[in-house]
């Protein structure tokens, strides 16, 4: 069974409204991503850090595949977006998958839910789309409300690194049969906030349809979301590399933060 609530609590001059348009072409864009190697190391996290987790929380869901991942592994998932065309999306694909999920159309800063759980991710960057400091600290403390005594936070972060030298100005494209794009990137360093204007061309038939989107995100150092875990009450577990248990490096992509509360 799939359960989609229609919850918003949007704050409209705290957030920037996207992924209409960009949630039907969504999973085509990142069918690089190995799914079943995500949940595989989140599940490492979690048994090395906690011997028992049943219920999970994912902030940031978009179209649900991870949520779907995991619960073919046994969790029991209540996933929660901002975008209601991205959850339509990812119900469609829970019920083709036979997975029970709980959807949620919440903003992951302001979100509420009926009772508390073992863990709570947020992953594949959707931390960055979190563009004001107040935000990241609505979000840590109601995490840390709705964690279970020993329950864990794991989120990753598009490290300063990431902003600076790979995404940075630069422009991005690809070509292919049925869809295409052009990526346009804009950083600043001094606000440590980037831009990404994207433009699709999605095939209808002979003709290609064609829609924009800009979507912003914000680079935060290893300090800020140290301060951001103390001020919540969480304690600091560790912080690992991309999808590995190793320590980053100077030139990480993208780091992976575990948080406990006690």
């Amino acid at each position: 069974m799939v359960k989609y609530i229609l919850k918003n609590t949007i704050k409209t001059k705290d957030v920037f409204v996207i992924y209409n348009s960009f949630a039907y072409v969504y999973d085509n864009l990142t069918l690089d991503i190995d799914y079943p190697g995500w949940a595989d190391f989140i599940e490492k996290i979690i048994h090395k850090n906690k011997k028992e987790a049943s219920m999970v929380l994912e902030l940031g869901c978009g179209t649900g595949s991870f949520g779907i991942e995991m619960s073919k592994r046994g969790y029991e998932m209540i996933c929660l977006d901002l975008s209601s065309d991205m959850l339509d999306r990812a119900a469609e694909k829970a019920a083709e998958e036979g997975a029970d999920i709980l959807f949620l159309n919440q903003d992951m800063s302001s979100f509420e839910l009926y009772g508390t759980v073992d863990v709570i991710v947020c992953l594949l960057d959707s931390f960055n789309y979190l563009i004001k400091p107040a935000q990241v600290q609505r979000m840590f403390r109601l995490v840390h409300n709705y964690l279970n005594p020993g329950g864990l936070f794991i989120f990753d972060v598009n490290t300063p690194y990431k902003f600076e030298n790979i995404l940075s100005n630069n422009i991005f494209y690809e070509v292919d049969d049925d869809i295409a794009y052009i990526w346009e990137n804009e950083y600043n360093p001094k606000t440590r906030k980037a831009r990404f204007d994207l433009t699709f061309f999605v095939r209808n038939g002979q003709l290609y349809r064609r829609f924009d989107e800009t979507h912003f995100e914000r680079a935060y150092d290893e300090g800020e979301i140290m301060q951001f875990i103390n001020q919540s009450g969480l304690k600091f577990i560790s912080v690992y590399d991309h999808l590995t248990l190793r320590k980053p490096s100077l030139k990480s992509e993208r780091n992976f933060y575990v948080c406990r509360k006690d």
